[in-house]
């Protein structure tokens, strides 16, 4: 960071995320106006924001996000969401925690199989109307889907943006995130849904009448287009096929995202202006912004700075190195959405891993995922999936504001963080 270049990213950067935090403007005009100033000031260019894969917006979480969008809005049509709140909502004998407890674990599963951000575009509306049929106030459900989203997609290769990128890096495999993460997620969803019960206890108010109301209903009144419905579950199941055969047809998410939504909107009557009016085009935005400002900050050298000096720390002690990897990366990804954060940091792990060595070089790479994966729930920009469902909420007139979610965020992070450590030295120091 020896260029004035580096020094002025970072004031834009702290100066849109300072807006972003007090709102004192919108998130979505403060992310745009930093990334329109890091290309005034030079801090990067139209070629590395627009088109560089490591620098500038990925357009393949763009393009998830719409084709994903787009396939949920021609899915609320249908009466799908309807029929699934009504569901859930019997299924738990209309009793709020034992609602949110389905949904965390619902979102936690399906993460893992998905991936969080396609899963939270499902899982959302569903809550939403759940919450207007029990008068309850829905940004707790939807601050704890979140947090189940991001704690469900550290489970598997697919299930977080971030893991495919550390998977690409590593040579690992499916089964690999599997065999080493998945047993961690397990036990991170039942510490949340502990968590939960506490953190949102004062949410659980239960309305005899409004849950006597729901438990008269008959949810399969709720669809009011069949035809419409087999469509659309018909391409959602090609859509999950292409998300989880992507090691064998190796097919980025994006397109076969839009491969779904191109197929749906062709064979279904649905309009094409309908199909698209229910895009999230403030989050899109948002997320371009945000892309363009993590990318100067590559650009001009400030995260690898960091990333290089915390690399130094270590000392080349195996144990240091995770434990110091997992602690940064946590804190980093609260700060600077998780993906770009990944793609800088993975060279860096490699060094590492080759520095330390076998037995424990692939250790490394879990607490980076664990560090990045999990520390995206700290903040509201920490990862893909909070973006979207501050969007879809603000959306339906329920905002969630930065520190709404930050002050429930930073206790669920600090303890999976935790036990996060101790997992990895147990497992991989301790007991090895």
């Amino acid at each position: 960071m020896n260029n004035w270049h580096a020094w002025a990213a970072l004031a834009v950067f702290a100066a849109a995320y300072v807006l972003i935090v007090t709102e004192w403007v919108h998130r979505v005009a403060a992310a745009l106006g930093g990334a329109a100033l890091m290309l005034a000031i030079r801090a990067t260019d139209d070629h590395a924001a627009f088109f560089s894969t490591d620098t500038g917006i990925d357009w393949n979480v763009i393009f998830l996000l719409l084709g994903m969008m787009t396939i949920v809005g021609v899915l609320r049509r249908t009466g799908v969401f309807e029929y699934l709140a009504i569901w859930s909502v019997k299924r738990a004998r209309a009793k709020p925690f034992r609602v949110m407890a389905m949904l965390i674990v619902i979102t936690a599963v399906a993460s893992a199989l998905l991936d969080n951000v396609t899963t939270v575009l499902l899982v959302a509306p569903v809550t939403l109307l759940v919450c207007d049929r029990l008068a309850l106030k829905a940004a707790p459900f939807l601050i704890a889907e979140v947090f189940a989203s991001n704690i469900g997609g550290t489970a598997t290769l697919v299930g977080d943006p971030p893991n495919i990128i550390i998977a690409s890096r590593a040579g690992l495999a499916f089964n690999d995130f599997l065999i080493h993460l998945a047993p961690l997620a397990i036990v991170l969803t039942g510490v949340l849904l502990l968590m939960c019960r506490v953190m949102f206890r004062r949410s659980f108010v239960f309305d005899a009448d409004r849950a006597a109301e729901v438990m008269a209903l008959d949810e399969r009144e709720a669809i009011h287009d069949p035809r419409l419905l087999a469509q659309g579950l018909a391409v959602l199941a090609l859509v999950v096929a292409g998300f989880v055969l992507h090691p064998v047809v190796h097919y980025a998410p994006s397109v076969v995202a839009l491969l779904g939504a191109g197929l749906l909107v062709a064979v279904s009557k649905v309009e094409v202006k309908d199909a698209l009016a229910d895009v999230e085009w403030p989050t899109l935005a948002f997320f371009a912004g945000l892309f363009v400002m993590v990318g100067a900050l590559i650009e001009t050298g400030v995260i690898a700075t960091v990333s290089e000096t915390l690399a130094d720390a270590t000392g080349g002690n195996a144990l240091a190195a995770t434990m110091t990897l997992l602690g940064a990366s946590a804190v980093l990804s609260a700060i600077v959405d998780n993906i770009p954060y990944v793609a800088t940091m993975a060279p860096i792990t490699a060094d590492l891993v080759h520095t330390v060595g076998e037995p424990h070089g692939q250790i490394l790479w879990w607490a980076l995922a664990l560090g990045a994966d999990l520390g995206g729930n700290a903040t509201a920009i920490g990862a893909s999936a909070n973006v979207v469902v501050l969007g879809i909420a603000e959306r339906n007139r329920q905002p969630i504001s930065f520190w709404t979610f930050t002050r429930y965020g930073i206790p669920v992070t600090a303890a999976t963080i935790a036990i996060s450590a101790l997992y990895l030295w147990l497992r991989y120091y301790a007991l090895a």
